[in-house]
C-alpha cells in the first residue's frame, strides 16, 4: 500500500441497473467484472472500483441530502487523462467542469442518476506545495485544448493502476465531518476551504472530503434513495492501531465505511 488508508471500491444504489451498467461501461470504459440479478461489479480488468446495487422501487434522489458529492477516479497519467478527455469529446459526453487544482488535473461529469464523477491525474508529488501537514489546493482554469494536444493513442478503456483516488461527500455539518474523519478514521486535515474540508493519509492530498455546499443541515440519509451506498477502505497495521478493531464505521449521516485489513 502506498498509504495507511485507501479507498479500495465504492458501492451506489441504483434505480436502473442495466442502464448503469452501460453507462459505466461506455462512458468510462470500466469492464463488469461479475454480476448477479441485483448488483455489479465494475473496475480494471484485475481490480472492483465500483459495485452499482439495483432497486427500482427507490424513489428519487435529493441533491440536498448528505451523501456522495464524487467519486473521483484517479488514472495512472496525465496522458491517460488526456485520451479519455479527447474520447469525451468524441463521443458527445457532456462535462461539468474542468480545473487545474495545483496537484492534480481534474474533469468532472456526473452519471445518468446524477451521482458526481472526478476523472483526474496527479501531478508529481514534488510539485505539490507542502506547509507542514497543509496541501496547498485551488481551482484554476485547465486548458483543456493544451490537454488534448497531448493525447496519443486512442482511448481503450480503463487503464491498469487506475483506482478510486478519493470520495468527495456531501456532509451536514463541518464539524462533525471533522470528528468522523480525522477523530475516528485517523487521516489529517490537509486543506480547507468555504464550506469544505479535505482530509488525507500517510501524505495524501486527500483521499476524503466533505463540503456542506449543497447539504448543510442534512441529516441522515434515506435509504429508500438512490446515491452512495457504502465506502470500502483498505488500511495497514499503523491505521488498524489508531482506529482499533471492528469492520465498520458509520459516519454522522448514516454512511457506512467498511474496514478491510491490508494483505
Amino acid at each position: 500500500m502506498a498509504y495507511p488508508v485507501e479507498i479500495d471500491r465504492v458501492a451506489l444504489r441504483v434505480r436502473d441497473l442495466p442502464a448503469m451498467t452501460a453507462w459505466y461501461r461506455e462512458a468510462l470504459g470500466l469492464n463488469v467484472r461479475s454480476q448477479d440479478r441485483s448488483s455489479v461489479e465494475l473496475g480494471t480488468a484485475d481490480k472492483t472500483l465500483l459495485e452499482l446495487r439495483g432497486d427500482p422501487a427507490l424513489r428519487p434522489g435529493d441533491p440536498r441530502q448528505a451523501g456522495l458529492f464524487h467519486n473521483a477516479f484517479l488514472l495512472p497519467s496525465r496522458a491517460d487523462l488526456s485520451r479519455w478527455l479527447a474520447f469525451a469529446a468524441q463521443s458527445n459526453l457532456a462535462l461539468q467542469g474542468a480545473a487545474d487544482h495545483g496537484v492534480s488535473d481534474a474533469l468532472y461529469l456526473a452519471d445518468p442518476e446524477g451521482n458526481g464523477i472526478e476523472i483526474y491525474a496527479d501531478r508529481p508529488v514534488s510539485e505539490w506545495n507542502r506547509q507542514g501537514d497543509t496541501i496547498e489546493m485551488y481551482t484554476h482554469r485547465l486548458d483543456l485544448d493544451k490537454l488534448l494536444a497531448e493525447s496519443s493513442g486512442a482511448w481503450q478503456g480503463i487503464p491498469e493502476g487506475s483506482i478510486i483516488g478519493h470520495v468527495h461527500l456531501q456532509v451536514g455539518d463541518l464539524g462533525d465531518a471533522y470528528d468522523f474523519m480525522a477523530g475516528r478514521l485517523g487521516l489529517t486535515q490537509t486543506y480547507d476551504a468555504r464550506g469544505g474540508l479535505w482530509f488525507g493519509s500517510g501524505g495524501y492530498h486527500h483521499q476524503l472530503a466533505g463540503n456542506v455546499w449543497n447539504s448543510r443541515g442534512a441529516g441522515r440519509r434515506p435509504t429508500d434513495m438512490p446515491g452512495l451506498d457504502e465506502v470500502v477502505l483498505r488500511i495497514n497495521d499503523t491505521a488498524r492501531a489508531q482506529i482499533g478493531e471492528g469492520a465498520r464505521l458509520d459516519d454522522p449521516w448514516g454512511t457506512p465505511f467498511l474496514l478491510e485489513d491490508a494483505a
